[in-house]
């Protein structure tokens, strides 16, 4: 599967994003999909995550509460609606797909077999 992910930008601390990705190749629906990011020196970490079917979320423990990970299966896209943007929220954000995965896993980059180019989302104090 294809992934390309779009949306990010420049943003004041206190703003909102709305991050798409786009899929293409296979059927969406077979796949769990998350959003990792990266900051610049760091290394890439969990950030959401969404089953297959959409009824099942997960979130990393800096982002619970300020962004929602959401996808509609009919569009083959997941979303990342950030609100109450940090400055330690800068990073790339990618997003990736799973064939299979398990709940336990679902935050760990390895479970992925897709990933998307990235979008960089920079949050200004």
């Amino acid at each position: 599967v294809q992934l390309q992910a779009f949306g990010g930008g420049l943003v004041q601390a206190g703003g909102s994003l709305r991050l798409s990705c786009a899929a293409s190749g296979r059927t969406f629906r077979n796949y769990d999909m998350a959003w990792f990011r990266q900051a610049p020196g760091k290394e890439r970490e969990f950030a959401a995550a969404i089953r297959k079917n959409g009824a099942t979320t997960v979130y990393a423990d800096s982002v619970k509460g300020r962004f929602t990970i959401s996808r509609d299966n009919a569009k083959s896209t997941v979303y990342l609606q950030m609100n109450s943007l940090k400055p330690d929220d800068t990073a790339v954000y990618y997003c990736a797909a799973a064939s299979r995965t398990i709940y336990s896993t679902l935050a760990v980059p390895s479970s992925y077999d897709y990933w998307g180019q990235g979008t960089l989302v920079t949050v200004s104090s």
